[in-house]
């Protein structure tokens, strides 16, 4: 290959690499893992209108929602709907203090760094990303969170959309 067809073909592909991440549409959409225990959040959200941050304790102040230890679930169920077989399972785990292994829905790239609490604090609701859960039985991801989601999200609230942003 010559100099010429070197110099002009670089740039091609690297301007192919950023459009198919900008827009193509990601394979995730419908991901919806079983999990150890199912957790109905339609129950919890939905029906006891139980606030997202009550179990996800990181969201407002940490880069990770993180997932609720088994203790955050045993404040209720060590009194509610405890003799149901999952329940036991639940509280089997919390007693021998064996987290249990969930499996992450909402997963991002390595090379984006985002940050939940950026996000509520600017009154970003979560289910403007992870949809409506209070009425999912199971949850899944509902948005492709690829660039383009992110970048329109951006654009459509004023927010900045240089590269350092998610970048790192």
């Amino acid at each position: 290959m010559n100099n010429r067809a070197l110099k002009l073909s670089v740039p091609l592909i690297a301007i192919a690499a950023v459009a198919y991440l900008i827009f193509s549409p990601s394979k995730y959409v419908g991901y919806a893992p079983d999990q150890p225990i199912p957790f109905n959040h339609k129950i919890h959200a939905g029906d006891n209108k139980i606030d997202c941050k009550y179990c996800h304790t990181g969201v407002e102040t940490s880069a990770h929602a993180t997932v609720p230890s088994t203790s955050t679930c045993m404040n209720c169920h060590s009194m509610v709907a405890k003799d149901k077989p999952l329940i036991i399972k639940l509280a089997k785990s919390y007693n021998e203090n064996k987290p249990i292994e969930w499996i992450k829905v909402h997963d991002m790239p390595d090379h984006v760094q985002f940050n939940h609490s950026r996000h509520i604090s600017r009154g970003v609701d979560c289910s403007q990303c992870h949809g409506n859960v209070a009425e999912m039985v199971k949850v899944k991801q509902v948005a492709s969170l690829n660039m383009g989601y992110c970048v329109d999200c951006h654009r459509e609230n004023n927010a900045p959309t240089d590269c350092s942003t998610c970048h790192r």
